[in-house]
């Protein structure tokens, strides 16, 4: 990560497009920053559906022309139009699919529709020249804020999209961006079967200022003098442990990793305390791996899903 990040510096113009940004945003709610519009292609997309990928026009657009595509596999079961559905999203990074498209197999065993999304500026976002996901999360924290609002946006949209069409259940399976996203939703949409946040970010004042994964980021926003008061300001729509949730609590599973540094055990367990009614498992291990996916589906069939 820390590598990466050296290909991205700030300029002298960094630190007033940030301010300018916070000043126009901090007086919006979570509801009204992420407010997606109607996209009649996508439910007509949707419509016509069968084992297909969906593509529709993000309804925020980008310097990026190939990020500027939202993208969503599905994987139905039978039958699946009034089958729930299970969103994936996926972790920073995430080196492929092919794990995702196995526990779409377990879901639609389970009965459950299954849906992976390509999260913005990964997989077939990418922009040439860069690495699946590295643009998603660098020192250009305006440009993170527009990703994280896009994921949500059309997440939200997709949903809605497959509402008209008869789906009413739906359950989000989210891992550490993915789960950031995720916590995120959590805060604007109040009808959801359930939430499997899995090494989520939570607290944005960790992940930016003291976590080891953003030293490199860390140095940039100094040096362009972007001050942590500066940042602090869009917390209300950007940091899960910021927010409410909207949805019921209890439909909310909190997963961390016992020895996590990245999502540190700390601000998972503090989330889960004031999201009073959500719950909380532990897995003995780092920030994400094949076992904390495994616990959490396994943890979502004894909760009846």
């Amino acid at each position: 990560m820390n590598l990466l990040q050296a290909r991205h510096r700030l300029n002298g113009r960094s630190a007033e497009t940030m301010e300018r940004y916070v000043l126009e945003c901090e007086k919006l709610t979570p509801h009204e920053y992420f407010a997606p519009p109607d996209d009649v292609d996508l439910a007509r997309a949707v419509s016509t559906v069968n084992g297909a990928t969906v593509t529709w026009r993000s309804p925020i657009q980008t310097k990026f022309p190939r990020n500027n595509i939202a993208r969503a596999e599905f994987f139905p079961s039978a039958p699946p139009r009034t089958a729930p559905t299970v969103i994936m999203l996926h972790a920073l990074m995430s080196a492929a699919n092919i794990g995702y498209r196995r526990w779409a197999t377990r879901f639609n065993e389970l009965g459950w529709n299954a849906c992976f999304v390509h999260l913005p500026y990964h997989y077939s976002r990418v922009p040439s020249g860069y690495w699946n996901g590295e643009l998603a999360i660098t020192a250009d924290l305006v440009r993170n804020a527009e990703g994280l609002r896009q994921g949500v946006m059309e997440v939200r949209q997709l949903i809605a999209a497959l509402r008209k069409h008869g789906c009413s259940q739906f359950g989000i399976l989210g891992t550490s961006y993915g789960a950031w996203i995720g916590a995120l939703l959590a805060s604007v949409e109040s009808d959801l079967r359930f939430l499997a946040l899995m090494a989520p970010i939570v607290n944005v004042e960790h992940a930016i200022w003291r976590n080891p994964a953003t030293a490199m980021m860390r140095r940039e926003l100094r040096r362009a003098k972007i001050a942590p008061e500066l940042v602090a300001r869009h917390f209300h729509l950007s940091s899960p442990s910021h927010t409410e949730p909207w949805c019921d609590p209890a439909r909310i599973l909190f997963v961390l990793g016992e020895f996590d540094l990245v999502a540190p055990p700390v601000d998972i367990e503090a989330i889960h305390q004031k999201w009073r009614g959500s719950e909380l498992l532990r897995v003995p291990q780092g920030h994400f791996g094949y076992r904390m996916m495994r616990d959490t589906v396994a943890r979502l069939k004894e909760r009846g899903l």
